[in-house]
């Protein structure tokens, strides 16, 4: 299964992929694209409430409910019911039908883009979902597994999401319109937004809730990926923006800081990131970086870069073929701040690094890792293996491969949450719990 996936994305890759990249590009000069983890993100477990993963399975639009004791699966919901009516109402808009066919071929890989992100409501009766292909966020009851909200973006993808610690404030990155929409999940609308640079993408609240870590990565579809046409990419900035008022208090070009430091030729688009528990430092992941950044968020400067392992593929793949121009997309931090988990997207592994050292642990054969989360404890980290349809859980303290989970088609986002306990047991797509799978 791997095998073959592997063989097909490099057919998307050099085929459809430049195809796909000429589209977008006409469509950004017929339509112009600029349109008018951590822990506080968990919410805690209650009477009622279960603590559980959810896997997004992006490319088959399900959202896998995990055990994360037993790692088995507790259900698998459909997030598009609604699948046949938003297609529907597609037809009569071009624009709308070329974005979807453009989504579809460059960053879906050939596939529809069904489930990015998600997030659960704090009482355990709500997962909120973005829909990339579809445009829009929506809300869905996890007992009865029907739609009770949606929202539409103002641009043409939705992306990466995060919720406030108190639960009251959803964030959605709107990909195509230069914005990030804030969502109150209660009511199901629009409350505020915050301006974006081009492509917004990762969101970080603070764990008292009062500010939010925001990064925009620029035009990763395009072709032109070479140093020398950085600055086609567009705008990439990293941002902290004040919660209450949606204001942007700090607006960094990580690239130009780090040349001012001495460190050249770096992209300035931060992917995944990972914060220190007092909240001074972040650990940033760059476009096109085998590794991440240090960076002391008080004296806005770079104190030490992690290099890690490249492989001999990805050591000869060029950079017009990185998946979305990621080197490396994963990035989580223990609860007591000594370790980070890596996905190594492009050379296949995962790996678990001391923060002080920044010596690490591999684990090989991670087929096209592109997200890292913790458990709720704080035990396990949680890597999604896209390629091959599976989770990778590894064990911060001893630093070991516990198992992998089976899951839906290309995971990618996966996020702690919880759900109620009467309502598990009317799941849909339940496996039995299989002792030896226990750590």
């Amino acid at each position: 299964m791997g095998v073959l996936k592997k063989r097909r994305t490099l057919l998307r890759r050099t085929g459809a992929r430049w195809v796909a990249k000429l589209i977008m590009a006409a469509l950004v000069v017929v339509f112009p694209m600029t349109a008018s983890v951590n822990a506080s993100q968990v919410p805690p477990e209650g009477p009622e409430t279960r603590s559980v993963l959810f896997v997004g399975n992006n490319w088959d639009g399900t959202v896998d409910i995990i055990d994360p004791e037993d790692f088995t699966r507790l259900g698998r919901i459909h997030v598009i019911p609604d699948l046949e009516e938003r297609r529907q109402a597609m037809v009569t808009d071009p624009v709308r039908v070329g974005y979807y066919l453009a989504i579809r071929q460059l960053v879906g890989e050939g596939n529809d883009q069904y489930v990015d992100d998600m997030f659960t409501s704090r009482d355990g009766r709500y997962l909120y979902v973005s829909r990339p292909s579809l445009a829009d966020v929506v809300g869905i009851d996890l007992r009865t597994r029907e739609i009770v909200w949606r929202v539409p973006m103002e641009g043409y993808r939705s992306d990466h999401m995060a919720m406030s610690p108190d639960g009251t404030r959803l964030l959605v990155s709107d990909s195509t319109a230069r914005k990030v929409h804030v969502i109150d999940p209660a009511e199901g609308r629009k409350v505020g937004k915050f301006e974006s640079g081009d492509s917004p993408h990762e969101n970080n609240y603070s764990s008292d809730g009062k500010r939010i870590f925001h990064a925009s990565i620029g035009h990763v579809w395009t072709p032109a990926d070479q140093p020398a046409l950085d600055s086609t990419k567009g705008d990439r900035w990293f941002q902290i923006v004040d919660a209450g008022t949606n204001e942007v208090i700090k607006r960094l070009d990580i690239g130009e800081i780090l040349e001012e430091h001495g460190y050249k030729g770096y992209s300035p688009a931060v992917r995944p990131m990972a914060l220190s528990p007092d909240e001074k430092t972040a650990y940033l992941q760059l476009s096109f970086f085998h590794g991440f950044v240090e960076f002391d968020l008080e004296n806005e400067k770079p104190l030490r870069l992690a290099h890690l392992p490249v492989s001999e593929e990805a050591r000869n793949t060029p950079r017009e073929q990185y998946l979305l121009d990621s080197a490396h997309h994963g990035l989580a931090m223990n609860p007591e701040g000594t370790k980070l988990c890596v996905a190594g997207t492009m050379s296949d592994y995962a790996a678990i690094v001391d923060r002080e050292t920044f010596e690490y642990k591999l684990f090989p054969k991670v087929d096209k890792p592109y997200w890292a989360t913790n458990s709720a404890d704080g035990q396990y980290c949680f890597v999604s293996a896209s390629g091959d349809d599976s989770v990778v859980v590894l064990d911060y303290d001893t630093e070991q491969e516990v198992t992998r989970i089976s899951v839906g088609d290309h995971p990618q986002r996966m996020r702690m949450g919880v759900i109620r306990h009467d309502y598990v047991k009317h799941l849909p797509g339940a496996e039995h719990s299989d002792p030896a799978k226990r750590p």
